[in-house]
């Protein structure tokens, strides 16, 4: 009967109902979340959607870029944009007139509304796919910042906008000219999307909630105000439970039990925190797929709580010389190296002044991370190759990687975004980066952009595979400080800006493409979703510069250790140790024959070999567990060390313990209906609490802060004061 009655409806449907209603996914958690029907006459591009996105992502694009510049830090995520969107988008629905009005002739009698209709699906997906790719810091940010306070260059407000929209925007005409690979295949599923649509359906399926359950929404509002009211105790009144390093205020002068233990800079072993920035500060534990978590856990305990100790203790690089944990690089004499000592006025690299200075010397942690970057810039090639060589090669020939499911079937009833569409993007804002490199002339050479843009080119079909089975990316630090260390070399600036090209450029592709696939999950037409991540992401760009300028101009102390609102720009202090190692000393000289960490090199034949005894395992039994394990993922998962400690990895599992196995195992039907909103919920308290914090006590009037052992206890040990296990011998360390 509901079949015929949708049949007799005003709407006409172009395909058959019984036919739909008989095809589905051929993956079980597609069939479990994403709808197999569509309504191609829901309006989607409305003049509402576009007022209640832009308003939201410009605030929450502010909102992170701030948060950018600040250890521990929470985030608003798309998904906190897309719960709080929907209350806002059905009060528009139900108080704008429902008149339709139209334009005069001369500007082509298109006819609008105001209000449509009820808010609907595709208005609202649209909304979180402008956040998705918009609200995010971007990375060229971090050049930006290390080339104006490290390097002394200062850089003005319209350089920093058009680096930011070309180093974004090139990745987005990337990102459609791989859809045939990563969007349109039914195996591509993006798990990540699946919570999206999830939510999405839950929301507009059904309004009406059974007798005496608790909303989502308001359940959404009590945990969002828990939240906000409780951070005050962590992020304010009693920062002990933040850094809650318990066992170090115990044996303040124990430094392995520090090292070990700690919060600041130990390994977090002691796993206990009550800051829900700590928790997440890798990302939201209750968003992750339980196995995912689980490879990302194992690579930290395997690499981080085993071989980094074994190194460490057994003092191999002279790593016990220096801090377990740091951001900073060292010279010879144990102090933070002062890259200053070894550039010429030209902020060029000067060998002699090298030679009579020290070395760069890297913490243990440090060391680890770079010896992974090695192996996984091998290691996902070589994965990518067995794992999905027959559908490369099938796309490459235009031959149907796979037959269509219903969702692709669908999707025929909408015109696609032409492939030039995208390459003109693609061209245009390479071209940008040119004029930028050449009129404020960074002496980075258009050939250098050539290697750099041909990077993500070549890997964003890898990382796109793996961030579509595992909603985990790969990045391009290494090889994008490697080829302008060597080709470039004595060049920071340079160095930097090659990366930050090439990083960004791949990390937005990938973005891009998820929200593509979302786009399509949901039936939303794809000239739609085109044009609202294109103006997301220009507009963003505009305000985040605009934020960044004003914190540098207004906030005392910014980016300096013991920032009182521990401003202490992390993510900068990274990228500012990396230009150090490649831009300034170059690959040749610190990792090259001869030299100490020499011996990391031999992880790049490792990573190529890591991924081929699982591949025969799982051919020879293909039933076995071994078919579920990523080598990428457990490599790729331990990346944020540094600037993240290791407590944002042992907290971050014990929750996803709790949540990902635990509740989802024992009461599936709670989590499926408030882990995701709880997620956001935590993610939108603790971000305003801690902006609440920041403007009203932090900031006026230099601050107003309680001086009390529960904000001091922790300051008064080695895992704080970063202190290393053996003492620098009189005169630093041989240079033999």
């Amino acid at each position: 009967m509901l079949e015929q009655d949708s049949r007799d409806g005003s709407i006409k449907m172009e395909f058959d109902f019984d036919a739909v209603n008989e095809e589905d996914s051929p993956f079980p958690e597609v069939r479990a979340s994403v709808s197999n029907i569509d309504d191609p006459e829901m309006p989607a591009m409305t003049l509402r959607m576009w007022l209640i996105g832009l308003v939201l992502c410009m605030i929450a694009s502010a909102m992170n870029l701030f948060f950018n510049f600040r250890q521990p830090a929470p985030n608003v995520s798309p998904l906190t944009l897309l719960l709080v969107c929907y209350p806002i988008g059905k009060f528009f629905a139900f108080v704008l007139p429902i008149t339709t009005y139209r334009l005069p002739r001369y500007l082509g009698s298109y006819e609008f509304s105001l209000n449509p209709g009820p808010w609907n699906i595709k208005e609202h997906v649209l909304v979180y796919v402008m956040a998705n790719v918009a609200i995010s810091a971007p990375y060229a940010i971090n050049a930006i910042v290390v080339t104006q306070l490290n390097y002394g260059v200062q850089v003005d407000y319209w350089f920093s906008v058009l680096m930011v929209l070309a180093t974004q925007l090139t990745g987005f005409g990337l990102a459609g000219m791989c859809r045939r690979f990563l969007v349109w295949p039914a195996s591509m599923v993006w798990p990540q999307n699946l919570v999206t649509c999830t939510l999405l359906n839950t929301l507009h399926a059904e309004d009406d909630e059974e007798p005496g359950s608790i909303t989502r929404y308001r359940y959404f509002l009590l945990v969002l105000g828990g939240a906000f009211f409780f951070f005050f105790i962590p992020g304010y009144l009693f920062s002990a439970l933040s850094v809650f390093s318990w066992m170090c205020w115990i044996l303040p002068d124990n430094i392995p039990v520090n090292q070990l233990f700690g919060v600041d800079s130990g390994l977090g072993m002691t796993v206990v925190t009550f800051d829900w920035s700590q928790i997440s500060w890798i990302g939201s534990p209750l968003m992750y797929p339980w196995w995912a978590e689980v490879h990302i856990f194992f690579g930290f305990v395997l690499f981080f709580w085993i071989i980094t100790p074994i190194l460490y203790y057994t003092n191999t690089w002279d790593l016990a010389y220096f801090p377990l944990n740091d951001s900073s690089p060292y010279d010879r004499y144990g102090h933070v190296y002062n890259v200053s000592a070894v550039l010429d006025a030209s902020n060029r690299f000067n060998l002699t002044a090298y030679e009579n200075y020290s070395p760069l010397y890297l913490p243990a942690t440090y060391a680890v991370t770079y010896m992974l970057a090695f192996a996984l810039s091998t290691c996902v090639l070589v994965h990518t190759v067995l794992y999905h060589g027959r559908s490369l090669l099938n796309g490459m020939k235009k031959i149907r990687i796979e037959q269509d499911d219903i969702h692709a079937k669908l999707m025929r009833n909408y015109p696609e975004v032409p492939d030039w569409w995208y390459l003109v993007c693609f061209l245009g804002f390479f071209l940008l980066m040119v004029v930028v490199v050449e009129v404020w002339h960074t002496s980075v050479p258009v050939w250098a952009l050539l290697l750099s843009v041909a990077l993500p080119t070549l890997y964003v079909l890898p990382s796109g595979f793996i961030f579509a089975m595992t909603g985990q990316g790969i990045t391009l630090n290494l090889l994008a400080q490697i080829i302008p260390g060597t080709l470039m070399a004595g060049d920071p600036v340079a160095n930097m800006i090659f990366k930050a090209y090439s990083v960004q450029t791949l990390s937005e592709a990938t973005s891009f493409v998820q929200d593509l696939k979302l786009g399509h999950y949901i039936k939303v037409p794809p000239r739609a979703t085109f044009l609202v991540q294109f103006v997301g992401t220009l507009l963003a760009s505009f305000i985040q510069i605009g934020v960044k300028q004003w914190m540098f101009n207004n906030i005392p102390d910014i980016c300096t250790p013991h920032q009182p609102s521990l401003l202490t720009c992390p993510h900068n202090e990274v990228y500012y140790t990396a230009s150090a190692v490649w831009g300034i000393i170059g690959p040749t000289r610190q990792f090259g024959k001869g030299t100490l960490y020499y011996p990391e090199l031999y992880a790049i034949i490792v990573g190529a070999l890591l991924p081929v005894p699982f591949w025969l395992w799982q051919r020879r039994y293909p039933n076995s567990w071994v078919r579920f394990v990523s080598t990428p993922v457990v490599v790729n998962g331990v990346s944020y060390i540094p600037p993240a400690a290791g407590i944002n990895y042992s907290a971050w599992f014990a929750v996803g313990f709790v949540f990902q196995y635990l509740i989802r195992k024992r009461s599936f039907a709670w989590w499926s209906k408030f882990n995701y909103v709880t997620s956001a919920a935590l993610d939108s308290g603790t971000a305003l609490s801690l902006i609440t914090i920041f403007f009203t006590l932090d900031f006026p009037k230099g601050g107003l802060y309680l001086n009390w052992w529960g904000n001091t206890v922790y300051t008064n040990t080695a895992d704080w004061t970063r202190l290393p296990l053996k003492a620098i011998p009189p005169g630093g360390l041989s240079l033999d």
